[in-house]
């Protein structure tokens, strides 16, 4: 930690210094936004409720002392460049947005905020990279547990679990920003196992409540990262909704995992908290089992073991049609923790490219569902509802067992510790429009 994470710092954009923002002077994350009519993205920063225009302040001389190398990442219309400079250019590229945006600093506020603050509502939010390759784990023992129990009661962890972080690739051209609307998708389902499969919309369509990582340096094919220097290769964490059609998946899963039920979209929240922001906020790794086996060498390293885990708070509400035309708030469905994920970040990282595999600058990794071990920590509908089974409830008077047309899942995430300044990761949202028929 450094003098970024001091809690009495305060900023000059006075909105960053409410108790309850997301995005504080000691939190900073990254995107790519728009002011309306342009067509090019830039890169910003998040604080309070504005955006600070990163490059415009580099060429207004706002910010100094940065390399050719990195001034020029700062031009671009997604984060990849920055992305593949090394984590110490990430650092100083924070410290001296941090050092302009003090309230202790000197300069004319007037002209920097005319010409380099952009109110969060006149702006448009942009995918922050490039993602050339998605991969969705499954790292929450909880939430295999329960999912493995409602198929599998005798036996719910597959013996691999504990040794491997499960994984599979997903589609990184269906990866949308937070606020897109997600259309039903069609898909083969079965009423039983004996009748045939017909074709049609999704009937249980659901949510999965994720936290992302996007990979920054990365590797040569071939090559390996070793997980004393994942983190390095880590440029930082959004927040995702893997939805999902849990029909669909029910009948095309086996034998080789998720396929159409899973590729449709999935959405993202527009700004990227680096690690070095939630450098306060970690904490040892999820505590195995006495009777469960150590990882295997590869993934083993002591600082993981005391800071691998990271305490997010994750929420997720839910807001039906009928909800928003009475102007009623959003119902929060469930909070969990992303602490209590079996596996590291580091650790899903390392056994990426454990086999050569070359993960790339933008490349994504998500955590797979976040559940905990209490009934109202569970991160999708399927767990909440066991399968439909116990419906929820809503303020409104109607019931859900799955999501229906019309209905807002808002995913929200923030991190708190006594002795630092809580930040947050902003909104992952999505409004679930009719089928593709």
């Amino acid at each position: 930690m450094n003098e970024t994470h001091d809690m009495n710092l305060e900023s000059w954009v006075e909105s960053a210094n409410v108790p309850e923002a997301d995005f504080p002077i000691q939190n900073l994350p990254f995107g790519i936004f728009r002011r309306k009519g342009e067509t090019k993205g830039r890169i910003g920063v998040a604080i309070g409720d504005q955006v600070l225009d990163v490059y415009c302040c580099i060429s207004e001389k706002y910010i100094d002392g940065l390399s050719d190398e990195l001034v020029q990442a700062c031009q671009s219309s997604t984060l990849n460049d920055l992305m593949m400079l090394e984590s110490t250019r990430w650092s100083l590229l924070r410290k001296k947005v941090s050092g302009l945006l003090r309230r202790d600093n000197t300069i004319d506020r007037k002209i920097i905020a005319k010409k380099s603050l952009v109110s969060m509502s006149e702006a448009v939010m942009d995918m922050p990279a490039a993602i050339g390759d998605y991969t969705d784990f499954y790292a929450s023992i909880f939430h295999a547990t329960n999912v493995g129990g409602m198929f599998r009661p005798e036996n719910p962890l597959l013996p691999n679990y504990k040794y491997v972080p499960i994984g599979y690739h997903g589609r990184s051209s269906s990866i949308v920003t937070s606020g897109t609307s997600i259309r039903r998708p069609m898909g083969q389902t079965v009423s039983s196992d004996s009748a045939p499969p017909i074709f049609g919309p999704t009937k249980l369509l659901d949510y999965e409540l994720e936290v992302g990582f996007f990979v920054g340096g990365g590797n040569a094919l071939g090559a390996t990262i070793a997980i004393e220097k994942a983190e390095d290769h880590i440029f930082g964490l959004c927040l995702v909704n893997d939805w999902s059609a849990r029909d669909i998946q029910k009948w095309e899963y086996q034998p080789l995992g998720p396929f159409l039920a899973k590729n449709f979209a999935t959405t993202i929240s527009p700004w990227v908290l680096s690690l070095e922001a939630l450098e306060p906020f970690r904490g040892p790794a999820f505590k195995r089992a006495s009777t469960d086996p150590s990882p295997l060498p590869y993934l083993v390293s002591e600082k993981d073991r005391q800071t691998g885990g990271i305490e997010i708070v994750l929420e997720v509400y839910l807001r039906s049609k009928k909800m928003r035309t009475q102007n009623m708030e959003g119902v929060r469905l469930s909070r969990g923790n992303f602490r209590d994920m079996y596996w590291t970040i580091s650790q899903m990282l390392t056994h990426h490219a454990s086999n050569g595999c070359n993960l790339r600058p933008g490349d994504l990794l998500a955590s797979g569902t976040v559940s905990g071990k209490e009934k109202d920590s569970r991160g999708c509908l399927l767990e909440l509802t066991r399968r439909g089974a116990e419906p929820l409830q809503l303020p409104s008077g109607e019931s859900r067992k799955f999501l229906a047309d019309g209905d807002e899942v808002i995913i929200r995430g923030f991190c708190e510790k006594k002795g630092f300044r809580r930040i947050g990761f902003g909104e992952c949202r999505g409004v679930v429009s009719g089928s593709l028929q």
